[in-house]
């Protein structure tokens, strides 16, 4: 405990009981060190070597993860009962080392922990009192009490009579280019949601600042709580817009001892692929067509050949020809078969060598003065089996039924669409064969992957002679065993030598499968290695910005429709976003899917939001924006300037905070020219959210908040991003132009102007 004198007994009790909290996570840390340690100065390394293992999964099950983590708040917050019980509320629970295993800190996503966040006067849930508990580091610094129960009489001097300051001051607080959790500041509409089923289709649409994707992240950390078993094996999928998106959510599920969530961009969901190109967006847009499935499912069709107008193969001084025809019977019953191509080749296969090995027999084995056949079944096999063996057979095959990759077959259309697509849109999309691909390519190539699917063949067979490897291997280790105790005992009495060996209570094919190694790898880390993963839930953010296509990639990888989705259909900006919810769901789940939207900006102060939203009302006269919690007092403002990137340096100055973060929102076109101007500023690399002043289009900039914001020729952008570039800031709003305003920014500012005057 810190030497700080207290004020008064309750800040003093609340300290004890966070020290005491820290003296048990360091506790444990210690135990897996120390345990550790001990086993390498032992020189036990198979005990070392299960100890790790066992600190691997705890890891991997968020303990250790939360408790390397804890410095922060650990507590944050006690309800008191009216029946005089009272539970500490925490990021993670708790537990005393005594026989019952007694509850020291409730988790926050105990059911027991639930009041804290649902409880009103109107409605106190058995409760008397909720206290906030404010620490920097390991020290209590405030208590904030709400009384529930307005007959106790009882008062410790930490009254909030508001019941809001730990909210207000999360919502001042500076932003450090990382989301942080909400876990002590959950409102109750939120907690609804957090907690909602795990089952079905959950949309959750909201608008700036409404806190959807805190409350998202915060679903799928109550989930992962709520259903360890089958959620820890199939783990959950949160997609987001782009990398320096994930980036800003990265540290918030790790915080709550989170760790088994896989986060990715869509451009990340093909195994072995990542989208490092760019779309311009009417090719991004035709790409992302629905129509785009049956297109490659034509162009798979078409590399089905067929002999134009014979095929010709030569087989033992005999010349067979393939025609039409044949090819045709051929390839329509293994179409028949409904197999993704390459899993269907082997029967297409099977049908060619049929075809010849009859064209064959009839040309050799039959009586040219009856016309019956010479040969009997065993010489049919035989001739079956030396055409299996004769390479212009496969030639020939491998030109009819080719195998195909999903690159290869996405490359070799995107290089030549004419005849799949109209003309117009063939121009937009064509390319030429690239090793780079691009986010609306990656659902794409998962359509592909899914038309084709494998020939495993081939795996089977390796895997089945590693396996032979592996049991003959078992097998000499068994001998060597059973030799040493033959040995052994041979000089001993026969009850010595009733002593049991290996060879006694394992085979060899038993033993080689605990010898197997065991795949470590978390779920998380599986899934993004495996195309055909079914997650046990996934959460979309900006999904009102995915194509259909992007759709159809993510409903594969949720076979149960366990999704939570969030957006604002106001913010959708990509050409080949669905933009309404109807709209994205009905082709995969018609109307089962469950809506809710939350109402409340948390970020943006009203002085911002009624000028944003005043921009979105000129297109859209009936849009009602989210009512905003706050004001700072602080008006927005403009300004024209010649020299633009003069002026956003002197207004990056006047803007940046002594604490917090400044995003510079520009059109990518004036990023080489403004970095130039901004110490420590890059044009064209990934963002670091993490330094003080960062420069962003407005698309990079969705889902995230700075304490300033400045927006660079707004002109330049279209309504939906102009809303998101101006809604993204927490404090102050500056804009700077060169050009001239939109008529509703400027209609907006100058009814503003009027309005303070």
């Amino acid at each position: 405990m810190s030497n700080t004198e207290f004020p008064d007994d309750e800040l003093r009790r609340e300290q004890e009981f966070i020290d005491g909290l820290y003296a048990r996570v360091d506790a444990l840390r210690g135990d897996t060190e120390d345990s550790v340690a001990g086993a390498l100065a032992q020189g036990d390394k198979p005990m070392q070597a299960r100890l790790e293992r066992d600190i691997l999964v705890a890891e991997r099950s968020g303990l250790l993860a939360a408790l390397n983590g804890v410095d922060g708040s650990l507590c944050f917050g006690r309800i008191d009962l009216t029946g005089g019980d009272s539970h500490h509320i925490g990021r993670i629970g708790l537990r005393a080392d005594d026989a019952d295993r007694t509850p020291v800190l409730i988790d926050w996503r105990a059911a027991v922990a639930r009041p804290f966040y649902l409880a009103t006067g109107h409605t106190p849930l058995g409760l008397r009192r909720r206290r906030h508990i404010s620490t920097e580091a390991r020290t209590v610094t405030a208590l904030h009490d709400e009384i529930l129960d307005l007959g106790d009489r009882e008062r410790t001097g930490h009254e909030d009579p508001a019941g809001d300051a730990v909210l207000l001051a999360a919502l001042d607080s500076a932003r450090t280019g990382r989301m942080s959790d909400i876990v002590q500041t959950i409102q109750a509409e939120q907690d609804e949601i957090i907690r909602a089923p795990h089952r079905g289709v959950l949309v959750v649409e909201g608008g700036p600042g409404t806190g959807k994707t805190a409350v998202a992240l915060h679903r799928a950390a109550y989930l992962l709580y709520e259903h360890r078993e089958l959620l820890a094996k199939r783990a959950v999928l949160i997609v987001g817009p782009n990398p320096a998106f994930l980036g800003y959510i990265g540290e918030v599920l790790p915080s709550l001892g989170e760790t088994g969530v896989l986060l990715a961009t869509v451009g990340e969901l093909f195994p072995g692929v990542r989208a490092t190109a760019a779309d311009t967006p009417e090719a991004a847009a035709v790409k992302g067509r629905a129509v785009m499935a049956e297109v490659l499912a034509a162009v798979v069709r078409d590399r089905q050949a067929l002999p134009d107008p014979v095929l010709t193969v030569e087989h033992d001084r005999e010349v067979l020809m393939l025609d039409d025809g044949l090819v045709r019977v051929a390839r329509e019953r293994t179409r028949a078969t409904g197999l993704p191509h390459n899993a269907a080749r082997e029967h297409f296969e099977g049908h060619i060598l049929n075809t010849l090995t009859d064209l064959y027999a009839e040309r050799v084995g039959t009586d040219p003065y009856d016309g019956t056949s010479l040969l009997d079944a065993a010489d049919i096999t035989q001739i079956r089996d030396e055409l299996a063996d004769n390479p212009h057979v496969w030639s020939a095959i491998d030109r009819l039924w080719p195998h195909l990759t999903p690159q290869r077959l996405v490359a070799d259309f995107l290089a030549d669409p004419d005849g799949y697509l109209p003309a117009e849109d063939a121009a937009v999309v064509r390319r030429p064969v690239t090793r780079a691909w691009t986010t609306a390519d990656v659902p794409l190539l998962d359509e592909a992957a899914e038309l084709l699917g494998q020939d495993d063949r081939t795996a089977r067979a390796r895997a089945e002679r590693e396996r032979e490897s592996q049991v003959a291997y078992a097998q000499g280790v068994l001998d060597v065993s059973y030799a040493s105790r033959t040995y052994e005992f041979e000089d001993r009495d026969d009850e010595e030598s009733e002593v049991l060996s290996a060879h006694d209570i394992i085979d060899a094919e038993r033993f080689a499968e605990r010898q197997e190694e065991d795949d470590h790898r978390s779920a998380a880390e599986r899934a993004a290695a495996d195309r055909t993963w079914a997650f046990g839930h996934i959460i979309v953010d900006e999904a009102q910005e995915l194509s259909p296509m992007a759709w159809r990639l993510l409903m594969r990888r949720s076979p149960t429709r366990s999704m939570t989705l969030v957006g604002d259909p106001v913010q959708t900006a990509d050409a080949a976003g669905a933009g309404s919810w109807a709209d994205i769901l009905h082709p995969h789940v018609e109307d089962r899917w469950v809506h809710t939207r939350l109402g409340v900006n948390y970020r943006t102060p009203a002085e911002i939001m009624q000028l944003a939203a005043a921009v979105v009302r000129a297109e859209h006269p009936d849009f009602v924006p989210p009512g905003s919690v706050r004001s700072t007092g602080v008006t927005p403002w403009a300004r024209a300037a010649d020299d633009l990137p003069h002026a956003v340096a002197e207004a990056v100055a006047e803007l940046t905070p002594a604490e917090g973060r400044l995003a510079v929102i520009a059109p990518r076109a004036l990023h080489r020219a403004l970095a130039a101007r901004l110490d420590g500023v890059t044009a064209g690399a990934e963002p670091d959210l993490a330094r003080t002043v960062v420069l962003l289009d407005p698309r990079q900039s969705k889902g995230l908040e700075f304490d300033s914001v400045l927006v660079v020729e707004p002109a330049a952008y279209g309504t939906s991003d102009l809303y998101v570039a101006l809604t993204r800031a927490t404090q102050r709003l500056g804009v700077v132009h060169r050009g001239d305003l939109p008529k509703a920014l400027s209609d907006a500012l100058a009814e503003q102007d009027a309005g303070r005057a």
